[in-house]
């Protein structure tokens, strides 16, 4: 028999429907509000079956032990380090795995931002499963939702809840584009070496050897997981340092354009103007006018 709560340690806080609906009208909390939240320890039994979903979305981070979420006839695993994300109103279950159950952090949120986030975390493939990078954060914005509801359920406080829960979704979509892990790790070498030479000339087939990788699956993945494509990318990498030395140092703009990539001055004040909106003497000047 499956077991909703009361598992031993367990922390739990659930609004109050009418509390709930007063919020839901409100500014800020219509567009997103946590409505539960919790954290139960090896929650042995733990599992639920809905046949026409919840009206929340929901969000499980698995810690320890693990279980298995079952959406669309899939039944997937989910183990520490891996988060679960259900749209509102779509049938679902899930369920602790018997021999090691997990330990769950948790939340359930509405409003008229989730149904965007939530999509986003599932990506195009819309799997209900996340990998996360970074489980500590995840865990502890659900914690500090579960601690700020266990204070106080006033408009002060479920404001705040709903700034870590908007935080934890956008926590969770920036994780779903990074991708899996070690592709996300070949990326990340490549933004670094970027960073750590902005001159450089290397050719994005070389770059794409450096993350052992072809060079149309580099370009595909780097543009999935900054947004970018390696050259727009690099562009703004040296745009950004390129203000920096602007407004730091008096050097003059030729001398700039080459420590970012630029020998030619004049087409690095093209390309610096097109991303900022004025050349960059223009923007030496208006700069200093705001920086103490």
């Amino acid at each position: 028999m499956l077991r909703r709560d009361g598992f031993p340690g367990q922390r739990l806080r659930v609004l109050p429907v009418p509390l709930a609906a007063e919020a839901r009208a409100r500014p800020v909390t219509q567009r997103l509000l946590v409505t539960d939240a919790g954290y139960f320890p090896r929650a042995a039994a733990h599992g639920r079956i809905r046949a026409a979903g919840a009206a929340e979305a929901i969000v499980i981070v698995c810690t320890h032990g693990g279980g298995w979420v079952v959406q669309d006839g899939r039944r997937l695993p989910v183990g520490p380090g891996d988060a679960v994300v259900l749209p509102p109103d779509r049938a679902h279950s899930y369920l602790a795995d018997e021999e090691d159950p997990w330990t769950i952090w948790w939340l359930h949120a509405t409003g008229s931002d989730v149904a965007e986030l939530v999509a986003q975390i599932r990506g195009a493939e819309d799997d209900p499963v996340v990998h996360l990078h970074d489980v500590f954060t995840a865990v502890t914005l659900i914690e500090q939702v579960v601690t700020l509801l266990e204070a106080d359920e006033t408009t002060g406080t479920l404001l705040r809840a709903a700034g870590a829960g908007w935080h934890l979704l956008a926590v969770l979509a920036a994780d779903r584009l990074r991708r899996e892990r070690h592709t996300a790790d070949r990326i990340h070498v490549v933004q670094e070496y970027l960073r750590d030479n902005l001159a450089s000339a290397l050719p994005v087939s070389e770059l794409a050897r450096l993350a052992e990788l072809s060079t149309s699956h580099f370009s595909a993945l780097f543009k999935a997981s900054t947004g970018y494509s390696v050259v727009d990318y690099l562009k703004r990498l040296r745009s950004a340092r390129a203000r920096e030395l602007l407004v730091t140092t008096d050097l003059p703009v030729t001398e700039i354009a080459a420590q970012v990539g630029y020998p030619d001055a004049f087409y690095f004040s093209r390309q610096f103007r097109a991303i900022n909106g004025s050349s960059p003497t223009q923007f030496r000047a208006a700069s200093r006018q705001h920086v103490p």
